[in-house]
């Protein structure tokens, strides 16, 4: 056979393969059309409208729906909650709405409810007090929104104790419908003048750009990064961040996440954001308006206070895949004490608190020291518990470097009519009206501090004339 013949013969074998390639793809693809249509049908036939197993409860034991109807439905009792019981370290807002839901929706017996305070007195951060030795000293206030879902959920359930027959959330919800929260002066310039921020951001679009990116961020891609490494004067210079960063308290060095997660919390409040009219505010200071009353409510139910009682570890067991608190090692009034637990038991644990190891001043004497370092407290608590296993996080990110957390607080109380009416002038409200004054803080622009003032409904605590 020639060449020529050869080649030829080669060409039509490979020209009968790629015959029988196609023929057979071809019928391959028919198999699946059948497969297709077959599925198709039976799906067809076999369709009901339903949606069983769509709020069934998942791994987590948690009910998922649209609307209300979950939400006011009473929870089963769980099994076995009678023999459990509950240590809450701490007696702040978070630590006492945990044992206040262990009651309501756990249906978990008071007397099995033991909440461990260092203090004398509950409350945490939420504080208020008339201190013989300093006056009225409050370190702080609390700004609320109407998406506090899990606040509002539990203080419907609280009754007033000044208010006979409505719940803690019917007072709140008619002193703000009636007195509306916003400002009239923002911010001051030149000692006291109208800042005229006027609503406006004066945010550039590379500022604005800045702002989207840090948004779309992958949370993983944030860790350890600061705020000033996604934003530049484009919004550091703007009234965005004037608004911002005194509404939050945040620093250009803090945490870029914690920037991002604030944003993406409150974004739907955007536009109340220049005037406050997004907040709203309780009537007196938040330890008689939402502390005694979830305290009453807890003492009513049988839950024990343990006062003066320091935790200073939670020691863990290690095994089998599970973390199992086995002891609570604590200081009650100096001496040392501990807690054993069973696996059937549950502790909560606040790790970490902004006003934790507050150092006080007076007329006469300036808060020296370093607060945070100290032994005591939450962050101490933290620290002993994180030495044990690394899942337990990372507290030294929170307060290792006091100068770049630490913040100061003033609570002035004055009835003298030359102050006062330089407020007037500022806020353009009577501070004597029982009603809204300044509608958040007034910020100082052009403080080296970045000063800013508030003066809330007064008076501010009951026994106030």
């Amino acid at each position: 056979m020639s060449k020529k013949a050869l080649k030829l013969g080669a060409a039509s074998i490979l020209a009968l393969g790629a015959g029988a390639a196609v023929v057979s793809k071809k019928n391959k693809r028919n198999e699946q059309r059948k497969v297709t249509k077959d599925i198709q049908k039976r799906a067809h036939e076999e369709f009901r409208n339903t949606e069983r197993g769509k709020y069934t409860k998942n791994s987590k034991g948690i009910y998922y729906s649209n609307g209300n109807y979950e939400a006011f439905a009473r929870p089963e009792k769980p099994e076995g909650v009678d023999d459990k019981s509950a240590y809450i370290v701490g007696s702040g807002l978070g630590a006492l709405a945990a044992a206040c839901f262990l009651v309501r929706d756990g249906q978990m017996k008071g007397e099995n409810i033991h909440i461990l305070e260092a203090m004398d007195i509950a409350g945490g951060a939420c504080d208020g007090i008339n201190d013989p030795t300093r006056g009225y000293v409050m370190r702080g206030g609390r700004e609320m929104e109407n998406h506090f879902e899990c606040l509002w959920d539990l203080f419907r359930s609280i009754p007033s104790i000044e208010t006979p027959g409505v719940s803690v959330l019917d007072e709140y919800y008619w002193l703000n419908k009636h007195d509306p929260n916003y400002s009239l002066c923002r911010a001051t310039v030149n000692r006291g003048e109208d800042a005229h921020t006027d609503g406006k951001f004066n945010l550039s679009q590379k500022g604005c750009m800045e702002i989207m990116k840090l948004f779309f961020t992958k949370d993983e891609d944030l860790y350890d990064k600061t705020i000033e490494d996604f934003f530049d004067e484009e919004v550091f210079d703007s009234d965005f961040w004037l608004y911002w960063r005194t509404m939050f308290a945040f620093e250009n060095w803090h945490s870029a996440l914690e920037m991002k997660l604030y944003i993406q919390r409150f974004i739907h409040h955007i536009g109340g954001l220049p005037d406050f009219s997004a907040l709203k505010f309780t009537k007196y200071n938040q330890y008689e308006s939402l502390i005694l009353p979830m305290q009453k409510y807890l003492e009513d139910a049988g839950v024990e206070f343990r006062f003066n009682t320091r935790v200073d570890n939670v020691i863990f067991d290690f095994r089998n895949g599970k973390k199992i608190a086995k002891t609570i090692e604590c200081t009650v009034k100096g001496e040392t004490k501990s807690i054993d637990l069973t696996e059937n038991d549950l502790v909560f644990v606040t790790n970490g608190s902004c006003t934790e190891g507050t150092i006080y001043g007076d007329h006469t004497h300036a808060p020296v020291g370093n607060a945070e370092v100290r032994t005591s407290g939450c962050w101490s608590l933290w620290k002993n518990i994180a030495a044990q296993d690394s899942s337990f996080g990372h507290p030294e990110k929170f307060c290792g470097d006091i100068s770049k957390s630490d913040w100061e607080s003033a609570t002035v109380t004055t009835s003298d009519e030359k102050i006062i009416s330089y407020i007037k002038k500022i806020c353009k409200r009577d501070p004597r009206t029982g009603n809204v004054v300044t509608g958040g803080i007034v910020s100082c622009k052009d403080s080296s501090w970045l000063l800013s003032w508030t003066i809330n409904r007064q008076g501010q605590f009951k026994e106030q004339k």
